[in-house]
């Protein structure tokens, strides 16, 4: 039973962590690419209507891949969580199958009507295709993240004698306390990731001499957004998510901010330390006294239960996975700060497009967003654990009885070796539209 559940969440975490390279870059670029369509109705210089189409080409292969990839989950809610679809299916598959028949839809048909109608429409209608791509982007994202936050925090359902959930108001799943603050913090973040893409094809053009001019583009655009969706990513949707997790999952905040002992006069921030969960301490621990709890309450002396004020049951069940996720987001995401806050100084006083070493280092950097998104996620379903539907339906409860660990743990294979090939082919495509740089398609 062990292993069936051990090899459970290992193909879906695998899964689902290879899936998410995708939608994060598709969200936050449809936002731009609305941008510099827009830029070039209002300018009718033709170099924003070449970056729009230059862009949706890239987002075309990530939302190709997106969706490649999202099936097989799709199918591992009946293969290997049987028992958690049952359950649970009346409520989590009202918007799972919202944002397959109304996002999905809307994103996938307005995509093809952008990349290859604009001659026919004329600009006015392929401004609005585009707009209804990232309408429907961002629609994905809620309908999904509105799922995922009732697991988070159940609210307007009952139970019923055979086990089963059902929702009692349907308005509470988009009323749910969860969703906005994880909706704004997800999109945002998507945002940012998409800004250091964009900003780093254009310090790869300026550094490459070819395409300078769209370089020059890309680059204050990817920097000057960046700058400011790396600074909300902090405050306040940040600030928002944390406090909810301290508000509705206090163990899940004790253990991902590495309270091990409730410290009675206020709770220290830590920035580094490492868990030891044989002696529960932190390690080296490096902090700084009260600031947790001015950060959490508004109040340097307020109370925030450690992890000693649980029990072991009501704990996440990987403290250190949970912990380490958590402050290597936090870390990442200052450190976009810092170097945005940079460029975007660079910029001001128009240095920007001569000095090298920011252009390296926006180029060079480019994947520790998907690193900081990714382990984002982590925390949120670490924190989770052990249950599937917080303190109601345990992870362990969920798993479909009739597949074999052996089954689970060969097809999990199958995905690694299948994954592989596919992220090649993405990179390559990818990599070939970058190479060419943005021309105007072919019609």
């Amino acid at each position: 039973m062990e292993d069936m559940l051990l090899y459970d969440r290992l193909q879906f975490a695998f899964t689902i962590t290879f899936h998410y390279i995708f939608p994060q870059l598709t969200m936050g670029l449809s936002l731009l690419i609305v941008y510099f369509k827009w830029r070039y109705l209002v300018s009718k210089i033709e170099k924003y209507n070449d970056a729009a189409k230059f862009f949706m080409k890239i987002f075309a292969v990530n939302f190709t891949m997106g969706v490649i990839t999202g099936i097989p989950m799709e199918f591992q809610f009946g293969t290997n969580w049987a028992k958690f679809s049952e359950l649970t299916g009346n409520i989590i598959g009202q918007t799972l199958a919202m944002e397959g028949m109304f996002s999905f839809f809307l994103e996938s048909s307005f995509l093809v009507l952008f990349l290859f109608g604009e001659k026919l429409m004329g600009q006015k209608l392929h401004f609005l295709t585009g707009f209804l791509v990232f309408l429907g982007s961002w629609a994905s994202g809620y309908f999904i993240l509105a799922t995922n936050a009732w697991m988070q925090h159940p609210v307007g359902f009952e139970i019923l004698e055979n086990g089963k959930y059902v929702l009692t108001h349907f308005s509470a799943l988009f009323d749910n306390p969860w969703l906005i603050p994880a909706f704004l913090h997800n999109q945002i973040a998507s945002i940012v990731t998409s800004s250091f893409v964009v900003a780093g094809i254009g310090a790869f053009y300026i550094l490459r001499g070819k395409n300078i001019e769209y370089g020059k583009l890309f680059l204050k655009t990817g920097v000057v957004v960046g700058f400011v969706a790396s600074v909300l990513l902090a405050m306040p949707t940040g600030d928002w998510n944390a406090k909810n997790v301290a508000k509705y999952q206090p163990a899940s905040f004790a253990a991902m901010e590495g309270i091990f002992e409730t410290e009675e006069s206020g709770s220290e921030i830590v920035l580094i330390g490492q868990p030891n969960m044989v002696e529960k301490k932190l390690d080296n621990k490096i902090a700084v006294p009260n600031v947790l709890s001015f950060l959490t309450y508004k109040d340097w002396s307020k109370q925030i239960p450690g992890m000693d004020q649980f029990k072991a049951e009501e704990l996440p069940s990987n403290v250190p996975g949970l912990y380490y996720s958590y402050h290597i987001m936090v870390g990442l995401g200052t450190i976009f700060i810092g170097i945005f806050g940079i460029a975007f100084i660079l910029f001001w006083r128009k240095r920007l497009f001569e000095f090298k070493p920011i252009l390296w280092m926006i180029m060079f950097i480019v994947p520790f967003p998907y690193i900081a998104n990714l382990t984002g996620w982590y925390v949120a379903e670490l924190g989770r654990q052990p249950y599937l539907v917080y303190g109601l339906l345990k992870t362990s409860e969920g798993i479909s009885p009739t597949v074999s660990s052996g089954n689970t743990l060969f097809t999990l294979l199958g995905f690694v070796g299948l994954y592989l090939l596919l992220g090649i082919l993405f990179l390559t495509l990818v990599g070939k539209i970058i190479y060419y740089g943005p021309k105007p398609l072919k019609h």
